[in-house]
């Protein structure tokens, strides 16, 4: 129980009212916001070795490092499963935080009664999300993401659907476009509530394209709408001040206080944080959009509501690739730190968690400052070894492509190289979710509502009850 209820439920003794009445009568945020941050499949065994291998990255053993928002004084665990799924996906986990009710496996922000693909009921059964609900009030939106801007978890704040991969015309089926469904990029350029969505910022070119427009960075590439709209131009067309940009040199040109923004970095999804600065094009990195995104967002006198998510550390595990998928939570964790220092607690609730985890898992005894991508070195300082008298890595996969059909002898094996996939038990092509709970932390405005072990969707309950008091 917090502090704030013990008070309001009167359990504090004679000496202790002067503290209930400081509480009670601070005085209201002179604007409220509201930033969240979804680690795409960041479940706690990808917290706690992303959090080894930043501080090893600092010269430090590892164990006894903090990610930015592991610091947070707010905890709680969060049950992740769909309404029809114990092992949940990306569209239902975040529909759930973003509308505060539990849907189906594949939906976008639509109630768990419809069938999938059946897009006459789900016109009729679309849920509210929080992002229209602060539009709708006046407030500053934004999404940013290191994924296509129409994938699962983006989509979820901005649009409805019964299939999670209708993300251009090219996906649709026939009876949905005579029955009036819309595509995901039609649905966020046309988005109808408010204002319009102040910030847009991830991949994902091609569903706003038509087939006979050439990419502008891979000219092998092409937009793959087949409807020929192009839905950029239409977008710039519908607001004066509207900006487009595709690059990083684009991105760096932004004036700094003005305008709508529509930012599309890649095709598809941007790159993994270790390949950007690869990248011909030039992409910004996940705590460079946050900021860009923050300082727009904060001129609203109103107050905001920001999405950030971490997207690419769930493809990278996927893959079965752990170097890729925790180097992909640091940089997420460096976007937490660019928030916490661009805003002020008093009026600003930051939430960071997971829509679901992975099957990544640290085991085998390794001595204390172990490299975490490295093989087990036990305490004695002796090399551990199999049963078969084998080296074996502290990371592995319980599923995925890492799977070998026998068992690898990894004794010549260099397991650091960013491409090393992490030995998986069972052979998939592409690695599962994991069903078990995630974290979710918080600070600032009405944090100390979430503590316990709760429901998914009651994240939402909370972000509702900061950023929009009295809209119960």
């Amino acid at each position: 129980m917090t502090f704030r209820q013990i008070c309001a439920l009167g359990l504090v003794a004679l000496g202790g009212l002067a503290g209930c009445a400081t509480q009670q009568s601070a005085p209201e945020p002179a604007k409220r916001n509201v930033i969240l941050f979804l680690g795409d499949g960041m479940g706690v065994s990808t917290v706690t070795a992303a959090r080894i291998l930043a501080g090893q990255l600092q010269g430090q053993t590892g164990e006894e490092h903090l990610l930015a928002f592991e610091t947070f004084p707010e905890l709680a665990l969060v049950k992740t499963y769909n309404t029809d799924a114990q092992v949940p996906d990306s569209a239902g986990t975040m529909s759930a935080i973003m509308t505060g009710e539990k849907t189906r496996i594949g939906f976008i922000s639509v109630a768990g009664l419809v069938s999938h693909d059946d897009c006459a009921r789900a016109l009729e059964n679309e849920l509210p999300t929080l992002l229209e609900l602060a539009e709708q009030a006046g407030l500053a939106t934004g999404v940013v993401t290191n994924t296509r801007i129409t994938h699962a978890t983006p989509a979820a704040t901005y649009a409805h659907a019964p299939n999670r991969n209708w993300e251009s015309d090219a996906q649709l089926p026939p009876a949905a476009v005579e029955q009036g469904c819309r595509d995901l990029a039609r649905q966020l350029v046309e988005f109808g509530h408010g204002d319009g969505i102040e910030v847009m910022l991830g991949g994902g070119r091609s569903p706003f394209f038509p087939e006979s427009a050439a990419d502008p960075e891979y000219e092998q590439l092409a937009g793959v709408r087949r409807d020929g709209r192009n839905l950029v131009d239409e977008w710039l067309a519908g607001a004066d001040g509207r900006r487009y940009v595709w690059n990083l040199e684009q991105f760096q040109a932004l004036p700094p206080h003005e305008g709508q923004v529509l930012g599309l970095f890649e095709p598809s999804h941007m790159q993994f944080e270790i390949d950007r600065s690869a990248d011909q094009g030039g992409e910004p990195s996940l705590a460079e959009m946050t900021r860009f995104a923050i300082e727009r967002l904060a001129r609203n006198e109103e107050g905001f509501f920001l999405m950030v998510e971490g997207g690419r550390i769930d493809h990278a595990h996927h893959a079965g690739n752990a170097y890729r998928a925790l180097t992909d939570t640091v940089a997420f964790a460096d976007a937490v730190a660019a928030a916490v220092a661009l805003t002020d607690p008093a009026e600003t609730l930051i939430l960071v968690t997971a829509d679901h985890s992975h099957t990544l898992t640290l085991s085998g005894y390794p001595q204390r400052g172990n490299p975490i991508f490295g093989k087990v070195v036990p305490p004695a300082g002796e090399s551990a070894a199999d049963a078969e008298g084998r080296p074996y890595t502290t990371l592995s996969y319980a599923n995925g492509p890492g799977h070998r059909e026998t068992v690898p002898d990894l004794t010549d094996v260099d397991t650091t190289d960013p491409d090393f996939l992490q030995v998986a038990t069972l052979p998939m092509e592409s690695e599962t979710h994991g069903g078990e709970d995630v974290a979710a932390y918080a600070q600032g405005l009405n944090a100390e509502s979430l503590n316990g072990i709760i429901e998914q969707n009651l994240l939402f309950d909370i972000m509702r009850d900061a950023l929009l008091p009295g809209a119960r």
